[in-house]
């Protein structure tokens, strides 16, 4: 009713001021322009007449039906190149007096809170067929773009080339809006989806997690609706499977369901959808009227069901009928640096090597290839710029064009030959079941939402309740552990004494006891512990666990080549080694040596430590604990802050060595406005974030006293951060190896390299040493 009675407005403004013009001129050529007077009374009432035209022009923009939708080369769901359907044809808008307060209106209609930004010149770019907006000049109060002031539909002297693009806020009204309804006579406002879900069915599936199977449905105004399945296609089922965080989709038994549904009335969703199969999201697919499910029925009186493949991630915790439903085949891709589950810097395997993918032409179907290759769903979102920290190594894949249907990363077509760097590195954040684990765990009491005391839902006495965790060898491991499951992040600080942070009373009894985790388990109860029966000396409360989750964290890796290209042997005087020896950086057979006459002979090199990650890389204590060392008169900021081994082939250890940070500076940075650390002057210690501390072969402790090993073939293992003391987003690049060659006399040290960078080592250190593959490392 509203819009008939706006057009019926605008009819008769038009019909009025038509009439008035045609009065106007009858007039004019009876009497003729007598007076300078008449002619400005003239242009007054002209200017009157075109007035009123233009306000039933703007009247008519008001009803006119638009759809919008972003697209082109973009990252996420929420930027893109803005494209306008109307009158059949979808056509893009050209960026000339393009402003904040019209990309805030298109954001809105498409469903965002607000626009953050917006590109001109076509960045995402360009589009095909008509230009149909130019000049569009809205206020920001509008309610569709097509209420805005432009030069009129498809008038335009613009080019592809000046397409204009969006970037909206990553808060969303609640539910979704389809992209291609409106090509299928949809209205507008009956675009606006709640929620979707997968409902489980029958007894066990309702109840447990994640959900694998069962009805999709549809809540709209309120209310949720099941789709027929008529028009229902396998193409649907695996875009349905991937939002949820299922790689795939698999048949299931329709003659129980069938049975089941025959039992039940079920109220019908009124549309259709209908998807390519390569789309990361429902609300990309089209949506149409359904004949099938008119009046609130279904023709073949079923409603849609999907059944959906549990990925590796998820499959290794499930059941053995779940984890059968996958291949168990390792991938040839992997996820580094992220600090969610699904998340991450992606590497791929090439010629036996760990490499990076670059960020040209990264986008939403490679990403979601990538996604659905680690096991996860489809990719929520296509990181460029090293978002997820630098890599190390090759760039393998670069310029990665994908169908959204292939196997593998590595099956897209790519380009080997363009030049391309760390900072353009791409990564990846994936859609991932609904474990339900951050349901048993809560952090109370603190400042923020990312710290507080740690409160689990464990099983005590034949039932659930909330209680703390013993805080006995409580560290970042397990705090890790916590922050990931609760989807904050990194854990920054693993807190021992919570008497700051006021819990729940009810919960002060500790539940949880001998908690002992890798550091990449999902959940907290994956971890080792006492089960029912606690050890806790400290008996909780004030002494309870507590953590600290931070969103960005450092990433040290070591420069391979710098250690091979500085290793050498030196025979010094133990008289000259006084300080050496009072930081136990001799071997113990030094000790009792008559100085004067006796030498040691020292393995020296340089270690260049990179921090690749996201924030500074701060030592745990703050100055006030450092530790003074008379003797070199420095302050040591971490008393093991790398460590030095030699090996035997088969991993013995037969010397070895440890530094201490006396000094953590910025050497030298990417740009020299990024240094924030120097140790004059009792300064601040730490590595910004792309920046490099060098610790010289020709100081004291950077070596490994040899003296006492025999000529062979041995290892040499240099551990950055060993103690996991501060915060990494990856601990598996914090080793170096190299193969060494000692006669006695010389040392050649070859084939230095970053641990876990080769498949042939992955495989032996995954076998004996699971911890290095998942962000931990285990002593040789």
């Amino acid at each position: 009713m509203e819009i008939a009675d706006q057009q019926k407005e605008t009819d008769r403004i038009g019909e009025y001021s038509q009439s008035l013009l045609r009065g106007w001129l009858k007039w004019q050529r009876m009497c003729g322009i007598l007076c300078v007077f008449h002619h400005c009374l003239a242009l007054v009432l002209v200017h009157w007449v075109l007035e009123l035209l233009c306000m039933a022009e703007v009247k008519g923009q008001q009803v006119s039906r638009i759809q919008l939708r972003l697209a082109g080369r973009r990252k996420k769901g929420n930027e893109g190149r803005v494209e306008v359907y109307y009158d059949g044809e979808w056509g893009t808008i050209c960026d000339d007096d393009f402003s904040i307060a019209t990309a805030n209106v298109i954001c809105k209609e498409l469903g965002f809170l607000h626009a953050e930004n917006w590109v001109p010149g076509a960045k995402y770019g360009r589009g095909k067929g008509r230009i149909w907006i130019d000049n569009v000049r809205c206020t920001g109060s509008e309610k569709s773009l097509a209420a805005c002031d432009s030069n009129g539909w498809g008038v335009t002297d613009c080019k592809h080339t000046e397409d204009a693009g969006v970037v909206c806020s990553e808060q969303r009204v609640p539910g979704f809006r389809f992209a291609n309804a409106l090509d299928n006579n949809i209205e507008e406002e009956q675009l606006q989806v709640q929620d979707v879900r997968i409902k489980g069915v029958f007894g066990s599936s309702r109840k447990r997690l994640p959900v694998t199977e069962g009805y999709v449905q549809v809540k709209q105004d309120g209310e949720w609706k099941q789709i027929c399945d008529t028009d229902w296609t396998a193409m649907n089922s695996r875009v349905i499977c991937g939002m949820f965080g299922f790689p795939a989709e698999k048949g299931y038994n329709t003659k129980i369901y069938k049975i089941f549904a025959s039992r039940k009335r079920h109220t019908y969703w009124q549309y259709n959808i209908n998807c390519m199969g390569n789309e990361a999201h429902l609300s990309s697919c089209s949506l149409g009227h359904s004949e099938a499910s008119s009046n609130g029925s279904c023709v073949s009186h079923m409603p849609v069901i999907v059944s959906c493949v549990a990925g590796r991630p998820i499959a290794a915790l499930s059941t053995t009928r779940v984890r059968k439903a996958f291949q168990t085949e390792r991938p040839l891709i992997r996820l580094r640096g992220g600090p969610r589950i699904g998340e991450g810097r992606v590497e791929v395997m090439k010629n036996g090597q760990w490499g990076t993918v670059c960020d040209d032409r990264w986008n939403l179907q490679a990403a979601s290839v990538a996604c659905r290759e680690l096991g996860f769903g489809t990719a929520k979102e296509a990181l460029t710029g090293a978002r997820m920290g630098k890599g190390i190594g090759m760039t393998h894949l670069k310029q990665v064009s994908c169908t959204g249907f292939e196997s593998s990363l590595t099956a897209c077509q790519f380009n080997q030959n363009n030049l391309c760097g760390h900072n353009e590195d791409a990564a990846v954040r994936c859609n991932i079941p609904d474990m339900g684990f951050e349901k048993q765990i809560r952090l109370v009491g603190g400042r923020t939402p990312f710290e507080g005391r740690v409160e689990v839902l464990a099983k005590r006495n034949g039932g659930l309740r909330w209680g703390t965790v013993c805080n006995s060898n409580w560290g970042l491991m397990e705090a890790m552990v916590v922050c990931r499951q609760l989807g904050l992040g990194f854990a920054d600080h693993a807190v021992q004494e919570t008497w700051f942070w006021g819990g729940d009373p009810s919960a002060d009894e500790v539940v949880m006891s001998g908690v002992k985790c890798s550091g990449t388990e999902l959940s907290l109860f994956q971890c080792l512990h006492h089960g029912e029966e606690l050890d806790c000396p400290n008996r909780g409360g004030q002494f309870a666990a507590g953590v600290s989750c931070t969103e960005a964290a450092s990433d040290l890796v070591l420069n391979p080549r710098v250690v091979e290209e500085t290793t050498y042997l030196e025979n010094r005087p133990l008289s000259m080694l006084a300080c050496a020896m009072e930081e136990n950086c001799l071997s113990s057979t030094a000790v009792g040596l008559p100085p004067l006459s006796s030498f040691r002979r020292l393995l020296r090199f340089s270690s260049q430590i990179h921090n690749n990650g996201e924030a500074d890389f701060r030592p745990k204590a703050g100055r006030h604990a450092w530790v003074w060392h008379e003797c070199h008169r420095h302050y040591h900021s971490m008393e093991v802050f790398t460590t030095y081994d030699l090996l035997l082939l088969n991993g013995t250890r037969v010397a070895e060595g440890h530094k201490a940070s006396f000094c953590l500076e910025d050497t030298e940075c990417d740009s020299e406005d990024q240094k924030n650390y120097q140790c004059d002057n009792f300064g601040e210690q730490g590595i910004t974030a792309g920046c490099w501390d060098t610790y010289r072969h020709d100081i004291d402790c950077q070596w490994i006293d040899v003296t006492d090993v025999s000529p062979g073939e041995y290892v040499l293992q240099v551990v950055i951060n060993p103690n996991f003391e501060v915060v990494e987003s990856d601990y598996s690049n914090n080793v170096v190896k190299c193969r060494c060659k000692y006669d006695g006399h010389r040392i050649w040290a070859y084939n230095c390299h970053v641990g876990g960078s080769f498949s042939s080592e992955s495989e032996e250190i995954f076998d004996h040493f699971p911890g290095l593959m998942n962000n931990h490392l285990s002593s040789w």
